[in-house]
């Protein structure tokens, strides 16, 4: 067979390569033909038929085997160390006989667990038995074929090519043989197959800042917040504690009688001292304008001097003095319950003394909670 075929079949390889190579740079990344890969060693046991150069004087057809070993270098590339063995029959009589030691490497397209086509090329050294000489030369092989993935661990392969010997000493009027050939092998992989990787976890997002929250809008931030969850509505304090607002207005206490009807000075309808009386007064009003969110029901009572009826105008008057006060000095009315007058109920004091009537005769701011 003249050298020309094999200088053909060197530069249809080479363009095969080149297009395989240009397959898989415009494959995308996540394409399972690059994501499925399996890198462990194989063996490869082949058996398939040359058919021989005429130059060779032989029998055209001779059936040859052999054992590869090797693995995938990437999903897309694998190498093979391999030996073989042909025994020819020459025309005439007697036998001719080769065996190849090389390496190989072929380069696959398509999805891993489909038929996938692939380019071969292989280089060897030729040992050559016969009458006329013993011994080696350099060949090389070019190829294609398809392969087949059957399990985890073992494949089919076939394969047709063309291998070329540069004998030039088994005849000494030739120098060198081109054969064409078809391959059979079955790829088995041994050892564990290799376990798929775990899906990338996505690092958890940072938690928010604690100081721009109030989950349970208390008005105190989640950082400081030291009792989350709090019903609404609930006063806290500035930890976001529940915490009872007192507003006490003992010492706040009306002379006998007072305030008349459409009297609106309160410091004439208070009990000496009056400037007791007036400092109680202003700090309730310092604790209302802290606590913004408290709400009061401002509620007034006398002693038990005097009618049912005229005390409970009495009473009423009194709250009504103290609402009007709070309301001047800046609490807004809608945070005021009232004001109601309770008459000589609920007394605090004893109306029997002195002592007693005066502590009964109030007002009170009864914290809504």
């Amino acid at each position: 067979m003249k050298r020309k075929g094999l200088y053909f079949l060197i530069a249809l390889a080479l363009g095969g390569v080149g297009a395989v190579h240009a397959q898989d740079a415009a494959a995308p990344a996540t394409s399972e033909s690059t994501s499925s890969y399996d890198g462990r060693w194989y063996i490869a046991p082949t058996v398939g038929g040359y058919y021989n150069d005429t130059d060779r004087n032989t029998n055209s057809r001779q059936i040859y085997y052999g054992l590869g070993v090797g693995r995938f270098i990437s999903p897309n590339a694998s190498i093979d160390l391999f030996a073989d063995r042909t025994k020819r029959d020459v025309d005439g009589g007697g036998s001719w006989a080769n065996n190849a030691v090389g390496a190989a490497v072929r380069f696959y397209a398509g999805d891993w667990n489909a038929w996938r086509p692939y380019l071969l090329a292989g280089v060897m050294g030729s040992n050559h038995h016969s009458r006329g000489d013993n011994g080696w030369s350099p060949a090389a092989e070019l190829g294609g074929g398809l392969s087949k993935t059957i399990t985890d661990s073992s494949d089919l392969r076939f394969e047709a090519g063309y291998r070329y010997d540069w004998d030039n000493k088994t005849q000494p009027a030739k120098d060198g043989y081109g054969d064409w050939f078809l391959g059979f092998s079955i790829v088995s992989r041994f050892g564990a197959p290799p376990v798929a990787p775990a899906p990338a976890v996505a690092p958890p997002p940072p938690p928010p800042d604690c100081s721009t929250l109030d989950s349970d809008g208390d008005g105190v931030n989640d950082c400081e917040d030291k009792c989350p969850g709090t019903a609404a509505g609930t006063i806290v304090g500035p930890d976001g504690c529940p915490q009872k607002v007192v507003i006490d207005l003992r010492g706040v206490n009306f002379k006998f009688d007072r305030p008349k009807a459409g009297e609106t000075d309160i410091s004439k309808s208070l009990a000496e001292p009056t400037a007791d009386s007036i400092s109680v007064l202003n700090q309730a009003v310092d604790t209302l304008q802290r606590y913004p969110q408290v709400h009061v029901t401002v509620a007034g009572y006398t002693d038990s001097k005097g009618t049912d009826a005229y005390n409970q105008k009495l009473s009423e008057r009194r709250a009504s003095i103290v609402y009007n006060y709070l309301t001047s000095h800046g609490i807004d009315a809608s945070r005021l319950e009232g004001p109601i007058g309770h008459g000589e109920s609920n007394p605090i004091g004893d109306n029997d003394t002195d002592a007693g009537r005066a502590q009964n005769r109030r007002t009170e701011l009864q914290v809504q909670q």
